[in-house]
């Protein structure tokens, strides 16, 4: 049983007498968890900061492709529009608003990254402009190599049906 002493006086069991700290690599979650309350406390000897650090600027990372992703989605059907007049519907010009409003919020949310928008732009068209070949069966050279949209065009161009 769980902490019964041995014939030896040692004590053999599954749980140890005292929490182990979790390892970043086998349990984020707890460790995380484990990490915020040190620096509650004000025990910043104990914190792992190297991978705390990592964990930090992995956050930002994230919220740069959060934009990335939603310009890619936005130009997507700004493409699809242009290039498919005929096949224009009420969901592509659905999905332009919601992704304006994702994009600002997230620059609302993390005003750091609006000097990084013409990148995420770059990196979203990109990837849309491969998207908008294969869901419209057209070449991909029919769609141009950079991003033909202006920011005003992203931000406010009008799509109706």
């Amino acid at each position: 049983m769980a902490g019964r002493p041995t014939g030896n006086g040692n004590h053999v069991g599954l749980a140890p007498d005292a929490p182990t700290p979790a390892e970043y690599e086998r349990d984020l979650y707890t460790w995380s968890r484990e990490q915020a309350e040190l620096i509650r406390e004000g025990r910043f000897e104990a914190v792992d900061r190297d991978n705390v650090a990592e964990e930090i600027e992995s956050l930002g990372r994230t919220e740069f492709s959060r934009l990335a992703s939603a310009l890619r989605v936005l130009l997507l059907h700004m493409l699809k529009w242009d290039h498919q007049p005929r096949k224009r519907t009420r969901s592509w010009a659905v999905s332009i608003a919601a992704q304006r409003i994702e994009i600002e919020d997230v620059l609302t949310d993390n005003p750091g990254l609006k000097p990084r928008l013409a990148e995420a732009m770059a990196r979203g068209y990109r990837q849309a402009r491969t998207l908008a070949a294969h869901e419209t069966g057209l070449p991909e050279g029919k769609f141009p190599a950079k991003c033909p949209y202006s920011h005003e065009d992203i931000t406010s161009r009008e799509y109706l049906k």
